[in-house]
């Protein structure tokens, strides 16, 4: 999966733990994207399963991608509470750990999980 559908679905999770009812136009708000982006962007998640949409146009995420959301979602926590710990500033902590929890492997995501933990 491409950073940008992760990015949907964390905030697709993020947002249904904040209210029920999420909508296209809510997701658009939270990313500061156009509505009609996030509309393409939602039916290629539904078509890979990963959402549906209801007949109030309400998006949810299926087994599948609530799965893939909290995993994430974790990633970003554990890497953002990583860089805090180095003594990066909150603010910058958490706009790094969203570009590098796409990226990073998962041997390299586990260690540092392991000294978060620790």
């Amino acid at each position: 999966m491409q950073e940008s559908g992760e990015n949907y679905l964390e905030t697709i999770y993020l947002l249904s733990q904040k209210k029920q009812g999420v909508h296209a136009l809510d997701v658009a708000k939270a990313l500061n994207f156009s509505k009609p982006s996030v509309t393409r962007a939602m039916g290629i998640l539904k078509n890979r399963g990963f959402i549906i949409i209801d007949e109030l146009k309400h998006i949810i995420l299926t087994d599948k991608g609530l799965s893939k959301a909290k995993e994430i979602h974790e990633r970003h926590e554990i890497i953002e509470a990583f860089f805090i710990k180095l003594g990066v500033s909150k603010e910058i902590a958490t706009k790094d750990a969203c570009r590098v929890e796409h990226d990073i492997s998962e041997e390299t995501f586990e260690a540092i999980k392991k000294f978060v933990d620790g």
